[in-house]
């Protein structure tokens, strides 16, 4: 992670997952919105924050919406992404409460985008594969990648970047034309299973690390 960012411990990520399952399961099975400031969560948990929360089912995605900026408290960004995710995903449709026990929760923290200002044939060696996630820019139109994309998908630098610019409704090559390309680290916390034991995930070292 960047320098200066605090990380989670696997207890504190384990606490991230829980809270974002259980924000879901309580939306489904009363229609009521978490209100996480009434919990007791460790004090990382008031940190302003960026997350994005990730659902899939039976290792098909079924939902990935978030908070790329640092724009609120982790616990909110949480329980807001979470929601977000499994209801507001424009891509599915809304998760369906018979779903929870087939579907496995992610989250993942972000550190803050900064802007990789470098000409763009130097983009791809800028980017490390498996500890940046991608964020490109041009007028109105924005995609972001997290940093799983890549290595869960075999991509290269180049790869990534031009699927970063799809993402973003941008031809694949916008960054070679002038978009903004943004990097961001991020610590990637999740369930092992549906409600399975919530690992830490360390791309950077190939592997998946129980915390």
């Amino acid at each position: 992670m960047s320098e200066g960012v605090k990380l989670l411990s696997g207890t504190e990520g384990q606490t991230a997952v829980q809270l974002a399952r259980d924000a879901i399961e309580l939306y489904l099975r009363t229609g009521e919105m978490m209100d996480g400031s009434e919990i007791q969560l460790p004090d990382i948990f008031n940190e302003i924050r960026g997350v994005f929360v990730t659902l899939t089912k039976v290792h098909d995605l079924r939902g990935c919406i978030g908070h790329p900026y640092a724009d609120s408290s982790l616990r909110h960004a949480i329980t807001d992404s979470a929601l977000s995710a499994a209801l507001r995903d424009p891509r599915f449709p809304p998760v369906k409460k018979e779903e929870l026990d087939d579907i496995t929760v992610e989250v993942t923290i972000l550190t803050k985008p900064e802007l990789v200002d470098v000409p763009a044939k130097d983009l791809p060696s800028s980017i490390k594969i498996g500890r940046h996630g991608l964020i490109v820019k041009s007028g109105y139109r924005q995609g972001l990648l997290l940093p799983q994309v890549a290595p869960e998908n075999d991509f290269d630098e180049i790869e990534f970047l031009n699927h970063t610019c799809i993402k973003a409704g941008l031809p694949h090559d916008a960054w070679v034309t002038g978009a903004e390309v943004y990097a961001f680290e991020g610590q990637i916390f999740t369930e092992s299973g549906p409600r399975g034991e919530v690992i830490e995930k360390d791309f950077k070292e190939g592997s998946c690390s129980g915390k």
